[in-house]
Protein backbone atom coordinates (compact mmCIF):
# COMPACT_ATOMS: atom_id res chain seq x y z
CA UNK A 1 0.00 0.00 0.00
CA UNK A 2 1.21 3.44 -0.93
CA UNK A 3 2.39 5.30 1.60
CA UNK A 4 0.92 9.01 2.19
CA UNK A 5 3.53 12.03 2.54
CA UNK A 6 7.10 12.60 2.98
CA UNK A 7 9.21 15.29 3.82
CA UNK A 8 13.17 15.83 3.09
CA UNK A 9 14.70 18.75 5.17
CA UNK A 10 18.20 20.01 5.76
CA UNK A 11 17.12 22.70 8.31
CA UNK A 12 15.71 22.87 11.42
CA UNK A 13 13.15 25.72 9.16
CA UNK A 14 12.25 23.25 6.89
CA UNK A 15 11.24 20.65 10.00
CA UNK A 16 9.09 23.88 11.24
CA UNK A 17 7.42 24.24 7.69
CA UNK A 18 6.97 20.75 7.68
CA UNK A 19 5.10 20.96 11.04
CA UNK A 20 3.35 23.71 10.04
CA UNK A 21 2.09 21.71 6.82
CA UNK A 22 0.97 18.76 8.65
CA UNK A 23 -0.94 20.58 11.91
CA UNK A 24 -3.00 22.62 9.25
CA UNK A 25 -4.29 18.95 8.46
CA UNK A 26 -7.33 17.28 9.85
CA UNK A 27 -6.57 15.85 12.58
CA UNK A 28 -7.46 12.50 11.06
CA UNK A 29 -4.64 12.49 8.38
CA UNK A 30 -1.80 13.62 10.86
CA UNK A 31 0.94 11.19 11.97
CA UNK A 32 0.81 9.43 8.45
CA UNK A 33 3.71 11.59 7.13
CA UNK A 34 7.53 10.60 7.21
CA UNK A 35 10.37 12.91 8.06
CA UNK A 36 13.89 12.95 6.58
CA UNK A 37 16.26 14.49 8.26
CA UNK A 38 19.76 15.42 5.98
CA UNK A 39 22.48 15.48 8.08
CA UNK A 40 24.92 16.75 5.16
CA UNK A 41 25.05 20.40 6.28
CA UNK A 42 23.38 20.68 9.71
CA UNK A 43 23.41 19.23 13.42
CA UNK A 44 20.03 17.82 14.46
CA UNK A 45 21.13 16.64 17.72
CA UNK A 46 18.68 14.77 19.23
CA UNK A 47 15.49 16.28 16.93
CA UNK A 48 15.14 13.23 15.38
CA UNK A 49 13.74 11.41 18.63
CA UNK A 50 12.12 14.63 19.51
CA UNK A 51 10.02 14.17 16.29
CA UNK A 52 9.27 10.75 16.86
CA UNK A 53 7.77 11.10 20.38
CA UNK A 54 5.70 14.50 18.44
CA UNK A 55 2.96 12.24 17.46
CA UNK A 56 3.47 14.45 13.29
CA UNK A 57 5.59 11.44 11.99
CA UNK A 58 5.13 7.68 11.74
CA UNK A 59 8.91 7.37 10.79
CA UNK A 60 11.91 9.30 10.76
CA UNK A 61 14.97 8.98 9.22
CA UNK A 62 18.64 9.92 8.93
CA UNK A 63 20.00 10.93 5.47
CA UNK A 64 23.72 10.34 5.24
CA UNK A 65 23.96 12.61 1.94
CA UNK A 66 26.78 13.52 0.17
CA UNK A 67 27.92 16.41 -1.40
CA UNK A 68 29.40 16.14 -4.95
CA UNK A 69 32.86 16.99 -3.39
CA UNK A 70 32.73 13.58 -1.16
CA UNK A 71 33.22 11.81 -4.86
CA UNK A 72 36.52 12.53 -6.64
CA UNK A 73 35.65 11.07 -9.82
CA UNK A 74 32.92 14.50 -9.99
CA UNK A 75 35.31 17.01 -9.51
CA UNK A 76 36.47 16.57 -13.05
CA UNK A 77 33.10 16.76 -14.62
CA UNK A 78 32.78 20.75 -12.75
CA UNK A 79 36.16 21.89 -14.68
CA UNK A 80 35.39 24.20 -16.94
CA UNK A 81 36.22 23.01 -20.73
CA UNK A 82 36.45 26.12 -22.73
CA UNK A 83 33.85 25.60 -24.72
CA UNK A 84 29.42 25.58 -24.38
CA UNK A 85 29.76 22.60 -25.97
CA UNK A 86 31.61 20.55 -24.11
CA UNK A 87 30.64 22.19 -20.22
CA UNK A 88 27.15 20.74 -21.05
CA UNK A 89 28.12 17.58 -21.77
CA UNK A 90 29.77 17.55 -18.63
CA UNK A 91 27.32 18.67 -17.15
CA UNK A 92 24.70 16.11 -18.61
CA UNK A 93 27.20 13.22 -16.76
CA UNK A 94 27.83 15.03 -13.80
CA UNK A 95 23.89 15.24 -13.11
CA UNK A 96 23.43 11.71 -13.75
CA UNK A 97 26.49 10.27 -12.04
CA UNK A 98 25.54 12.09 -9.09
CA UNK A 99 22.31 10.88 -8.94
CA UNK A 100 23.90 7.41 -9.09
CA UNK A 101 26.72 7.61 -6.52
CA UNK A 102 23.97 9.18 -4.17
CA UNK A 103 21.50 5.89 -3.94
CA UNK A 104 23.35 3.77 -1.48
CA UNK A 105 22.95 6.27 1.01
CA UNK A 106 19.34 7.38 0.58
CA UNK A 107 17.44 5.76 3.26
CA UNK A 108 13.96 5.27 1.84
CA UNK A 109 11.95 4.19 -1.29
CA UNK A 110 10.85 7.02 -2.64
CA UNK A 111 8.90 5.10 -4.80
CA UNK A 112 6.17 4.19 -2.01
CA UNK A 113 5.11 8.02 -1.31
CA UNK A 114 2.04 9.49 -3.06
CA UNK A 115 3.51 13.02 -1.80
CA UNK A 116 7.30 13.97 -1.64
CA UNK A 117 8.52 17.34 -0.37
CA UNK A 118 11.93 18.20 -0.78
CA UNK A 119 13.59 20.92 0.83
CA UNK A 120 16.43 22.57 -0.99
CA UNK A 121 16.53 20.42 -4.09
CA UNK A 122 19.81 22.39 -5.19
CA UNK A 123 20.94 19.32 -2.87
CA UNK A 124 22.06 15.80 -4.02
CA UNK A 125 18.76 14.84 -3.28
CA UNK A 126 17.42 16.60 -6.02
CA UNK A 127 19.43 15.28 -8.60
CA UNK A 128 18.74 11.78 -7.34
CA UNK A 129 15.18 12.08 -7.65
CA UNK A 130 15.72 13.45 -10.93
CA UNK A 131 18.17 10.65 -11.93
CA UNK A 132 15.24 7.96 -10.71
CA UNK A 133 12.28 9.76 -12.64
CA UNK A 134 10.60 10.40 -9.72
CA UNK A 135 8.09 13.37 -8.90
CA UNK A 136 8.17 15.83 -5.83
CA UNK A 137 7.06 19.10 -5.05
CA UNK A 138 9.86 21.82 -4.02
CA UNK A 139 9.65 23.88 -1.08
CA UNK A 140 11.83 26.97 -0.70
CA UNK A 141 14.84 26.75 1.23
CA UNK A 142 14.04 30.03 3.62
CA UNK A 143 11.02 32.32 3.84
CA UNK A 144 11.44 34.47 0.85
CA UNK A 145 14.82 33.69 -0.20
CA UNK A 146 14.52 33.48 -4.26
CA UNK A 147 13.27 37.44 -3.84
CA UNK A 148 17.06 37.87 -1.97
CA UNK A 149 18.59 35.38 -3.74
CA UNK A 150 17.25 33.51 -6.62
CA UNK A 151 20.45 30.49 -6.92
CA UNK A 152 18.84 29.23 -10.03
CA UNK A 153 19.18 31.89 -12.23
CA UNK A 154 22.48 32.80 -10.36
CA UNK A 155 23.87 29.33 -10.68
CA UNK A 156 22.88 29.16 -14.31
CA UNK A 157 23.88 32.83 -14.96
CA UNK A 158 25.43 32.84 -19.05
CA UNK A 159 22.95 31.35 -21.53
CA UNK A 160 20.11 30.40 -18.55
CA UNK A 161 17.12 29.84 -20.71
CA UNK A 162 19.34 27.29 -22.93
CA UNK A 163 20.15 25.43 -20.18
CA UNK A 164 16.36 26.10 -18.11
CA UNK A 165 15.07 24.13 -21.19
CA UNK A 166 17.63 21.36 -21.59
CA UNK A 167 15.70 20.91 -17.88
CA UNK A 168 12.84 20.72 -18.48
CA UNK A 169 13.53 18.24 -20.90
CA UNK A 170 15.43 16.13 -18.15
CA UNK A 171 18.93 16.34 -19.96
CA UNK A 172 20.25 18.70 -16.84
CA UNK A 173 19.17 19.03 -13.61
CA UNK A 174 18.01 22.33 -12.39
CA UNK A 175 16.97 22.97 -8.49
CA UNK A 176 13.68 25.44 -8.10
CA UNK A 177 10.98 24.55 -10.60
CA UNK A 178 12.70 24.25 -13.68
CA UNK A 179 13.47 19.96 -13.46
CA UNK A 180 11.42 17.69 -15.57
CA UNK A 181 10.55 16.01 -12.19
CA UNK A 182 9.75 18.99 -9.71
CA UNK A 183 5.74 19.18 -10.29
CA UNK A 184 5.43 22.54 -8.24
CA UNK A 185 7.48 24.75 -6.36
CA UNK A 186 5.88 26.15 -2.83
CA UNK A 187 6.70 29.71 -2.31
CA UNK A 188 5.66 31.97 0.62
CA UNK A 189 4.94 34.73 -1.73
CA UNK A 190 4.96 34.65 -5.71
CA UNK A 191 4.22 38.44 -5.73
CA UNK A 192 7.38 39.37 -3.81
CA UNK A 193 9.74 37.52 -6.89
CA UNK A 194 11.35 38.84 -9.76
CA UNK A 195 11.37 35.75 -12.08
CA UNK A 196 8.01 33.82 -10.68
CA UNK A 197 7.48 30.59 -13.06
CA UNK A 198 4.52 28.77 -14.13
CA UNK A 199 5.18 25.57 -11.50
CA UNK A 200 5.10 27.80 -8.48
CA UNK A 201 2.40 27.35 -6.30
CA UNK A 202 2.19 30.28 -3.53
CA UNK A 203 1.49 28.70 0.43
CA UNK A 204 1.71 31.86 2.78
CA UNK A 205 3.58 30.39 5.90
CA UNK A 206 1.56 33.08 7.92
CA UNK A 207 -1.81 31.39 7.36
CA UNK A 208 0.04 28.22 8.22
CA UNK A 209 0.77 29.63 11.53
CA UNK A 210 -2.73 31.42 11.58
CA UNK A 211 -4.65 27.93 11.45
CA UNK A 212 -2.44 26.46 14.46
CA UNK A 213 -4.33 25.60 17.47
CA UNK A 214 -3.26 25.68 20.95
CA UNK A 215 -2.19 22.10 20.81
CA UNK A 216 -0.15 22.22 17.54
CA UNK A 217 1.97 25.44 19.11
CA UNK A 218 2.88 23.41 21.89
CA UNK A 219 3.38 20.48 20.02
CA UNK A 220 6.16 22.66 18.36
CA UNK A 221 7.81 23.94 21.41
CA UNK A 222 7.89 20.54 22.72
CA UNK A 223 9.47 19.13 19.07
CA UNK A 224 12.02 22.09 18.75
CA UNK A 225 13.23 23.64 22.59
CA UNK A 226 15.58 20.93 24.64
CA UNK A 227 15.12 22.62 27.24
CA UNK A 228 12.14 25.04 27.89
CA UNK A 229 12.83 25.78 31.59
CA UNK A 230 16.55 27.36 30.36
CA UNK A 231 14.70 29.13 27.64
CA UNK A 232 12.08 30.70 29.75
CA UNK A 233 14.57 31.40 32.72
CA UNK A 234 16.63 33.23 29.96
CA UNK A 235 13.65 35.18 28.56
CA UNK A 236 12.26 35.96 31.89
CA UNK A 237 15.56 37.33 33.43
CA UNK A 238 16.01 39.90 29.85
CA UNK A 239 12.38 40.71 31.13
CA UNK A 240 12.80 41.61 34.34
CA UNK A 241 15.69 44.20 33.75
CA UNK A 242 13.49 46.73 32.88
CA UNK A 243 15.70 47.96 29.86
CA UNK A 244 14.84 47.93 26.17
CA UNK A 245 15.35 44.03 25.03
CA UNK A 246 16.85 43.14 21.49
CA UNK A 247 17.22 40.49 19.51
CA UNK A 248 20.48 39.78 17.76
CA UNK A 249 20.02 36.97 15.07
CA UNK A 250 23.10 35.78 14.25
CA UNK A 251 24.34 34.23 10.53
CA UNK A 252 27.44 32.23 9.61
CA UNK A 253 28.81 35.10 7.70
CA UNK A 254 32.36 36.09 6.98
CA UNK A 255 34.71 32.73 6.70
CA UNK A 256 37.44 34.84 8.49
CA UNK A 257 35.76 34.24 12.31
CA UNK A 258 37.78 37.18 14.52
CA UNK A 259 35.98 39.11 11.37
CA UNK A 260 32.73 37.83 11.99
CA UNK A 261 32.68 38.22 15.76
CA UNK A 262 33.55 41.88 15.31
CA UNK A 263 30.72 42.30 13.14
CA UNK A 264 28.47 41.37 15.80
CA UNK A 265 30.12 43.13 18.38
CA UNK A 266 29.70 46.10 16.06
CA UNK A 267 26.19 45.11 15.35
CA UNK A 268 25.09 44.92 19.17
CA UNK A 269 26.99 48.25 20.08
CA UNK A 270 25.34 50.27 17.00
CA UNK A 271 21.82 48.87 17.38
CA UNK A 272 21.18 47.57 20.58
CA UNK A 273 22.58 50.53 22.88
CA UNK A 274 22.40 50.31 26.39
CA UNK A 275 19.47 48.06 26.60
CA UNK A 276 19.73 44.47 27.28
CA UNK A 277 20.82 41.74 24.54
CA UNK A 278 19.26 38.43 23.45
CA UNK A 279 21.44 36.45 21.21
CA UNK A 280 19.73 33.46 19.41
CA UNK A 281 22.55 32.16 17.57
CA UNK A 282 22.42 30.42 13.98
CA UNK A 283 22.34 26.70 13.71
CA UNK A 284 25.07 26.56 11.44
CA UNK A 285 27.01 29.23 13.39
CA UNK A 286 30.37 27.84 15.06
CA UNK A 287 31.17 30.90 17.19
CA UNK A 288 30.72 30.58 20.45
CA UNK A 289 28.98 33.64 21.51
CA UNK A 290 28.77 32.99 25.01
CA UNK A 291 32.42 32.77 25.75
CA UNK A 292 32.33 35.88 23.37
CA UNK A 293 29.53 37.91 25.37
CA UNK A 294 29.45 36.70 28.44
CA UNK A 295 27.48 40.23 29.62
CA UNK A 296 24.62 39.11 27.32
CA UNK A 297 22.24 36.48 27.02
CA UNK A 298 22.63 33.73 24.89
CA UNK A 299 20.02 30.99 23.59
CA UNK A 300 20.36 27.64 22.69
CA UNK A 301 20.86 28.19 18.49
CA UNK A 302 19.55 24.72 17.86
CA UNK A 303 15.89 25.70 17.22
CA UNK A 304 14.06 27.70 14.36
CA UNK A 305 13.75 31.68 15.48
CA UNK A 306 9.87 31.28 14.96
CA UNK A 307 9.51 29.07 17.89
CA UNK A 308 10.40 32.62 19.65
CA UNK A 309 7.23 33.66 18.88
CA UNK A 310 4.87 30.88 20.56
CA UNK A 311 7.11 31.12 23.66
CA UNK A 312 7.17 35.16 24.19
CA UNK A 313 3.33 34.66 23.91
CA UNK A 314 3.04 32.36 26.34
CA UNK A 315 5.27 34.35 28.93
CA UNK A 316 3.43 37.94 27.68
CA UNK A 317 7.23 39.18 26.54
CA UNK A 318 8.22 41.58 23.64
CA UNK A 319 11.12 42.48 22.07
CA UNK A 320 12.13 45.83 21.46
CA UNK A 321 13.91 45.09 18.59
CA UNK A 322 15.05 42.61 16.19
CA UNK A 323 18.40 42.66 14.02
CA UNK A 324 19.79 40.97 11.47
CA UNK A 325 21.92 41.28 8.51
CA UNK A 326 19.94 38.76 5.68
CA UNK A 327 17.96 36.65 7.94
CA UNK A 328 14.47 37.69 6.77
CA UNK A 329 12.88 38.85 10.16
CA UNK A 330 9.17 38.83 8.97
CA UNK A 331 8.23 36.14 10.57
CA UNK A 332 9.13 37.56 14.34
CA UNK A 333 6.12 38.56 15.42
CA UNK A 334 7.24 39.33 19.15
CA UNK A 335 9.59 42.47 18.45
CA UNK A 336 8.15 45.60 18.33
CA UNK A 337 10.99 46.76 15.01
CA UNK A 338 12.38 44.57 12.64
CA UNK A 339 16.25 45.99 11.11
CA UNK A 340 17.29 44.29 8.32
CA UNK A 341 20.82 45.65 7.41
CA UNK A 342 21.69 43.60 4.17
CA UNK A 343 24.62 45.15 2.22
CA UNK A 344 25.44 48.67 2.90
CA UNK A 345 26.54 46.83 6.62
CA UNK A 346 28.11 43.93 5.50
CA UNK A 347 30.03 45.84 2.72
CA UNK A 348 32.16 46.51 5.89
CA UNK A 349 33.06 43.46 7.03
CA UNK A 350 34.15 41.54 3.29
CA UNK A 351 34.83 42.53 -0.33
CA UNK A 352 31.50 43.20 -1.60
CA UNK A 353 31.63 41.01 -4.64
CA UNK A 354 31.60 37.96 -2.06
CA UNK A 355 27.91 38.87 -1.12
CA UNK A 356 26.69 41.33 -4.05
CA UNK A 357 27.32 39.37 -6.62
CA UNK A 358 26.10 36.21 -4.72
CA UNK A 359 22.51 37.12 -5.03
CA UNK A 360 19.90 40.21 -4.71
CA UNK A 361 19.96 40.96 -1.19
CA UNK A 362 17.14 43.40 -0.65
CA UNK A 363 18.63 46.84 0.81
CA UNK A 364 14.71 46.87 2.38
CA UNK A 365 14.78 47.56 6.17
CA UNK A 366 11.74 45.46 7.34
CA UNK A 367 9.27 48.00 9.45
Amino acid sequence: MQKERIYVCHTFYHVYVACLKELNLEKERRGKASLVLSRMSNDFGNLKARAEKSGLFEAVYWFDEKPFTFFEELTELKKDTGSLPGNLRNRMRFCKRLGELEEPYVPVNFREYGDIYVFCDSDPIGYYLSWKKIYYHAVEDGLDCIRYYDTARYDNRGHFRLKAAMAALGFIFIQNGYGKYCMDMEVNSIEALDHPISKMIEVPREKLVEGLDGEGRDILIRLFIENRQELEDALRKAGEDHRPVSLILTEPLCRDLQMRRKLFSDMIREYAGDGVVVIKPHPRDVLNYREIFPEHIVLDGAFPMEILNFVCAQMEMEFERVVTVYTVPSSIHCAGKKLYLGDEFMDRYEEPSLHRDAGSHSEQRLK
